[in-house]
């Protein structure tokens, strides 16, 4: 019997294939498990982010760009007595999590001071990555108070009322809301008199004979203390007229209006209907945002004059129906009046007030405003030239 033995060596190749496999198999671990050893925590943030809290919901936005949300937890310690507002577990993490919480449906909440706590969790391995907001707070459930010193007995449909009323000293936000507008109280309008407010609001045009102004005042937490004002509206019927629109005024007037060259594109009816809807409210949008910064002084004296030597053609508020071949196309109040003067006429002030506003503004075309203070502003348009610049007195 004979043994043979070869001199040639073993082959290493399985072992190699084996290790290749092996860090493979490691590489693609540590790929997919890499997200999960983030090491960022949730993002938390509370509105409103104020101090004092109360009858106002409170909403807590919770996030978390990486293995996402696991767990909130939400207290509020008072008097060394915990209360929990919220506690949650998410069966799959979460990117993005909002809660709504209702402070003074918690039984045994007391107006005083406390600590609001937050904490998040996320799905990152070990435990996830924890995030807490702690925060010293002031519970106050109670409204600022509210009196009425002296308001207007007519107001005219579409015009002009004035009050003046008291309002506690933890007021935040006070003024007269009527429908969707809103127009706000300012102090030091009243000698010897700091927690006197002056408000001028209007009866506007697009809201309802029966609807009546709120006189509101709001604190710091959100406590709303709201009275009725009463008054004798007085009707006034605006005019109500038909404007035929032609070829030659929609190509020359209306489409150069249009930015947006696709729009200005279509038929003259879509061309004048995207001006008359879209474009007019996108500029009143701008106006609304810039007269919602008042001067909270009176800058003006004595009566408002009408531009010198002109005539009245068109009055604030004639409803407008645009008719084309015949057909009506759309409606539009008019907001203001057109006076008529001589070609390139100087436009003096109504009365005394700072530049708020000067440039194009779509429909309104070359336009300044006027800040009068107190919320009063007045508006210059379709001027063919701006001498004036923002800030100007």
């Amino acid at each position: 019997m004979s043994t043979f033995t070869s001199d040639r060596p073993r082959s290493k190749l399985p072992l190699v294939v084996l290790v290749l496999i092996l860090l493979a198999a490691l590489a693609g671990a540590g790929l997919y498990l890499r997200p999960r050893f983030e090491s960022v925590p949730p993002q938390i943030a509370v509105a409103p982010d104020a101090d004092v809290l109360g009858v106002a919901p409170l909403e807590l936005r919770l996030s978390d760009a990486g293995t996402g949300l696991t767990s909130v937890t939400v207290t509020l310690t008072q008097g060394g007595i915990e209360h929990k507002l919220a506690a949650e577990q998410f069966a799959q993490p979460a990117g993005e999590k909002t809660i709504a919480l209702a402070l003074t449906k918690l039984p045994g909440v007391k107006e005083g001071p406390a600590v609001l706590r937050v904490t998040a969790a996320d799905a990152a391995l070990f435990r996830g990555n924890q995030a807490v907001l702690e925060k010293n707070v002031t519970i106050d459930v109670t409204p600022p108070t509210l009196e009425l010193v002296a308001d207007d007995r007519y107001v005219n449909f579409g015009g002009v009322g004035a009050i003046v009323y008291k309002a506690s000293a933890d007021t935040a936000t006070s003024g007269v809301r009527i429908g969707e507008h809103f127009f706000p109280g300012f102090t030091g309008q009243v000698k010897d008199r700091p927690d006197h407010y002056f408000a001028l609001f209007a009866h506007p045009y697009d809201t309802l004979p029966a609807a009546r102004p709120v006189l509101v005042a709001i604190d710091k937490a959100g406590n709303t203390r709201e009275l009725r004002l009463a008054y004798e509206l007085k009707d006034v019927r605006y005019r109500k007229s038909t404007i035929a629109l032609s070829d030659g005024f929609l190509q020359g007037k209306v489409a150069p209006l249009l930015a947006d060259a696709a729009a200005s594109q279509g038929t003259a009816k879509e061309v004048f209907i995207a001006v008359n809807k879209r474009l007019r409210k996108d500029n009143e949008d701008r106006i609304a945002e810039i007269t919602g910064k008042a001067t909270p002084a009176m800058l003006w004296k004595d009566a408002f004059a009408q531009l010198s030597n002109s005539k009245v053609e068109a009055n604030f508020a004639d409803q407008r129906t645009y008719t084309y071949n015949g057909e009506a196309i759309d409606t539009a109040y008019h907001l203001g009046y057109d006076l008529s003067v001589t070609r390139n006429y100087p436009v003096e002030a109504a009365n005394g007030g700072t530049v708020a506003f000067t440039g194009e503004l779509g429909i309104y075309g070359g336009t300044v405003i006027l800040d009068h203070g107190l919320g009063l502003f007045t508006l210059y348009s379709h001027l063919s030239a701006i001498d004036v610049k923002a800030g100007d007195a």
